[in-house]
């Protein structure tokens, strides 16, 4: 759940659009970063519903077409999320998230490298790496693309995880 005492207060009176969108991304990035997916994914279902705009615009190099609304978003990120958490929940996935602020100068606009870390249970590891540019409308993300995505380390595989339960069997080398 997000804490209320981390959002950045807005008015109208501050003025300062550069201030404001560093301020809120930092809060944004902060609650990304203290998020567990093993504890929960609704987590960061409650961060995307806070800081995202109802008519935000997310794009990704490589895709075509830019998805636009937060109902068209959301089925996207519940299906990264969801098997993601069973993955660390259950099935011995560590993941761990860095953060990277990257400077810029123009106001309502930030940028951030981004590094996740995914480790099976006997140690081998894949890891994505990319940037992003958020645009951003006072408090609220409307924009959000993802550049200069990279893998490393090959996929992780039924070995890699604790696959003792009823998911045996089923292939989880689409994760990196």
């Amino acid at each position: 759940m997000i804490d209320e005492h981390d959002l950045v207060p807005i008015s109208g009176s501050d003025g300062d659009a550069y201030k404001i969108s560093q301020a809120t991304e930092q809060s944004l990035n902060a609650a990304i970063l203290r998020a567990e997916i093993a504890r929960s994914y609704e987590e960061f279902v409650d961060i995307f519903e806070t800081f995202y705009a109802d008519d935000v615009e997310v794009s990704r190099e490589g895709l075509w077409e830019m998805i636009r609304g937060k109902e068209k978003v959301r089925p996207f990120l519940l299906n990264l999320l969801g098997p993601l958490h069973v993955m660390a929940e259950v099935d011995g996935l560590s993941v761990s998230v860095q953060q990277t602020a990257v400077p810029g100068d123009t106001a309502n606009e930030t940028h951030s490298a981004w590094r996740i870390d995914f480790t099976g249970v006997g140690g081998k590891r894949c890891t994505l790496k990319w940037c992003a540019i958020r645009r951003w409308n006072a408090s609220r993300v409307a924009y959000e693309h993802h550049y200069d995505l990279q893998q490393i380390g090959g996929p992780l595989t039924d070995e890699d995880f604790n696959l003792g339960s009823s998911l045996s069997g089923v292939g989880f080398d689409l994760l990196c």
